[in-house]
């Protein structure tokens, strides 16, 4: 933790305990009560549709030690993100609905982000070697720090970044942690602004025509209209009910813990995602319990509450807990970087969206512009703002399509380092590129696209999150 001592910055090794996470959440619980205050009292935040969380997270980083300072986040702050979002895809493997509409939704959904995904690599590390280096006489992997921070997201820049400096480029994680934050705010801002044109052009499923007051305040004022968080499935005689759920989802993410562990002890140069592990785990586990005849053991909507809360949570920490970097020797090429990063997203989102999807794109290309940008924390958000209760299928789609899709991203984030380090940067972004346009054309051949229908709500999760709440990287 940082210290200001006698006009000098010093390092501090502070302990870390049960009292500090209680400081840490302690702090972010109270923000999250103030974004939710000012959502509820200012219009401007209203006309934005701007979420709690969101606005909770900005405030951690105005008053936070990176800038003002009045408060003090633990060293360990970063790292919440990724058990927070692990509990989202846990909860949401025991909680979707596995229906006809989610396998083609996940088809399609697979396509959309694989060539989003290695189109971002592909062409940001060759306009690394063709225009960048040329132009302002950076290194050849410069390109990459693109998609490490803007479809990698803090995760991502964190692993490439490190593995970079073990060969001695020593700016590699600060240009990929720049990155990420660009990216960050570049998914907020172009984010709220699509998600409040697509509403007022009446483009949202869930959302259309004029928007009710409990949801530009966030607060429901008439008892009558606030709907349960979900039921209990045991006697609180036994155990309580909430007890019971939160317990299957942590188990959840801790077996998906341990076994990732177990992995990187046999293949230490695999790195498989906390969250899709959980993912995976809790369709097992969901699996056990049909076998058992208990399928209905536990309750989607109460399942859902626990999810939403945490993505609350997940989303403030994760904002938060931005330390943007200052590298004055890139400033240029930077600038351009992130001018064409951003320019590729929206185009994106914009052709392929509607390609992929059909006339009810919106909350997909939402998504997809949240997580291409930042993460997939950020998607979530951001969705959240077209799709309040999350019934689109949106994350049903996506948790099913990373079946699929994490080769790649788990492909990337290991081969990226190993490519610059054996110099075969060109063949790597040739490669990419080339995967992107193969996906393309396979689509097209297989007439996944144009998509003419997709999505009409009964995909997604059971009553979604039942009360109406404004926002549900961890990379």
């Amino acid at each position: 933790m940082l210290h200001k001592c006698c006009g000098s910055d010093i390092v501090v090794a502070v302990e870390y305990t049960p009292y500090t996470l209680l400081t840490d959440i302690g702090w972010i619980s109270i923000l999250l009560i103030v974004g939710n205050v000012l959502r509820n009292r200012l219009k401007v935040l209203q006309a934005l549709l701007l979420p709690a969380p969101i606005t909770a997270g900005l405030i951690g980083l105005l008053i936070g030690p990176e800038i003002l300072g009045l408060i003090n986040w633990s060293d360990q702050v970063g790292t919440y993100t990724t058990l927070l979002i692990a509990v989202v895809f846990a909860s949401m493997a025991f909680s979707m609905d596995l229906g006809g509409s989610i396998a083609s939704g996940a088809r399609n959904m697979w396509a959309y982000s694989t060539a989003m995904f290695m189109g971002q690599w592909g062409i940001f590390i060759l306009l690394g070697l063709y225009l960048f280096a040329p132009l302002f006489g950076t290194e050849p992997w410069f390109g990459m720090m693109l998609p490490v921070g803007f479809v990698g997201g803090f995760g991502t820049a964190a692993a490439v970044g490190s593995s970079l400096e073990d060969i001695g480029i020593a700016e590699a994680s600060s240009l990929g942690f720049t990155s990420a934050t660009v990216g960050t705010l570049v998914a907020i801002i172009g984010g709220v602004i699509v998600a409040n044109l697509g509403i007022r052009a009446g483009r949202a499923t869930e959302l259309k025509g004029e928007l009710p007051a409990d949801l530009r305040t966030g607060y429901i004022e008439n008892e009558v209209d606030r709907p349960s968080i979900g039921k209990a499935t045991t006697n609180p005689s036994s155990i309580e009910p909430l007890a019971l759920h939160g317990g299957f989802i942590v188990f959840t993410v801790l077996i998906a813990y341990l076994l990732n562990g177990l992995i990187k002890d046999q293949w230490p140069n695999v790195s498989i995602p906390l969250f899709a592990m959980s993912f995976v785990v809790g369709l097992i586990g969901r699996m056990l319990l049909r076998v058992a005849g208990r399928e209905n053991y536990l309750d989607r909507d109460t399942v859902s509450s626990i999810s939403g809360a945490a993505t609350d949570y997940m989303i403030a920490f994760g904002i938060a807990s931005i330390v943007p970097a200052a590298l004055a020797d890139y400033w240029q090429a930077l600038v351009l970087m992130f001018v064409l990063g951003t320019l590729f997203c929206v185009v994106w989102m914009l052709w392929a969206g509607p390609l992929f999807f059909g006339e009810n794109w919106l909350e997909r290309g939402i998504f997809g512009w949240g997580w291409a940008t930042a993460a997939v924390a950020t998607g979530i958000a951001l969705l959240k703002m077209v799709d309040p209760k999350l019934k689109s299928g949106t994350l049903n789609e996506y948790g099913v399509a990373y079946v699929g899709f994490a080769p790649f991203e788990i492909g990337m984030t290991i081969l990226a380092p190993i490519a610059v380090i054996a110099g075969f940067t060109t063949g790597f972004g040739w490669a990419s590129f080339a995967i992107a346009v193969g996906v393309l054309i396979m689509s097209f051949a297989l007439k996944w696209v144009p998509a003419k229908k997709h999505g009409k709500g009964n995909g997604g999760l059971q009553g979604g999150s039942t009360r109406i709440q404004t926002v549900t990287k961890a990379d």
